[in-house]
């Protein structure tokens, strides 16, 4: 009998087609199905549409970016309601020369993932895939098991304050998401899953549900969690080999999807849950 995902790990709701416990569950990873957040393809239609008569990757992923900046005002925050003001009322009481506000797109949340994924792009990133998905994360510079953590309270104000002064950067990533499930399956829509590499130090470290013994097991990831396709690259980020046959629909972007979204590094951003893993070493 398959192991389930527990209680603790996921939300009763979410914002998409399936619950939590099927998303995270190991079962969904061996048999997946369409993955889709609420209102996103009918609210830009027009994006796809417009998508599907363009005869290249690069093509499309210019038109992508295109459609966000002049969708959500990137490059004209002030004609969303941005003002510079904004927000710095209460804090010049208190501080006579307060910081100026950051005003975050998705682009720099997968950048700042990329650099640092316990920082504060990667509060925001982790926060989005609980809201949409119902998969609570598991760390973030520190244990999150437990609520009333330091850790915990961290997080919840790296996620505030990442999200803060944004125009919605949750719808954003919410189209980030769309496309790469649009590109993963445009070439193949038969095609399910890609084999992925995680490297890691320890073992024990990661909530292993299921041992079966040194070279395999069951771990409950976190709710977002970096990848390589290459091996050797995974090889330089831990002394074990994590191998997994991964969903597309599990993954939320990667390297290439977009003109300068990641550097070189092969890297797949993979929602979490239960994985069955094949483990080796370095």
């Amino acid at each position: 009998m398959s192991p389930s995902l527990p209680r603790e790990a996921r939300l009763p709701i979410n914002r998409c087609n399936l619950p939590a416990s099927i998303i995270g569950g190991l079962r969904y990873q061996r048999s997946p199905a369409p993955l889709v957040i609420d209102g996103v393809r009918e609210l830009h239609r027009s994006l796809f549409d417009m998508l599907d008569g363009l005869p290249t990757q690069a093509a499309r992923a210019r038109r992508f970016v295109d459609y966000l900046v002049v969708r959500f005002r990137l490059e004209a925050l002030e004609e969303a309601g941005l003002s510079p003001d904004f927000g710095r009322l209460s804090e010049c009481r208190r501080n006579p020369q307060p910081r100026v506000r950051a005003n975050g797109n998705y682009l720099r949340a997968v950048r700042g993932w990329a650099f640092d994924s316990d920082g504060r792009e990667g509060a925001v990133l982790k926060g989005w895939v609980e809201s949409r998905f119902g998969l609570l994360p598991r760390y973030h510079a520190g244990s999150l098991v437990d609520t009333a953590s330091e850790a915990f309270a961290r997080y919840l104000e790296a996620r505030s304050a990442g999200l803060y002064g944004t125009n919605a950067l949750e719808s954003q990533l919410d189209l980030l998401y769309a496309y790469t499930q649009y590109e993963l399956h445009h070439p193949d829509p038969d095609r399910t899953h890609l084999t992925l590499y995680r490297g890691v130090n320890r073992l024990d470290a990661h909530e292993r549900i299921v041992d079966k013994g040194p070279s395999a097991g069951v771990f409950l990831l976190n709710n977002l969690n970096s990848f390589s396709r290459s091996r050797e690259r995974a090889c330089e980020f831990g002394d074990y080999i994590l191998r997994a046959e991964v969903p597309l629909t599990k993954i939320f972007f990667y390297t290439g999807l977009l003109p300068g979204l990641l550097g070189g590094e092969e890297e797949f951003a993979v929602i979490g849950g239960l994985y069955a893993v094949d483990i080796s070493r370095y």
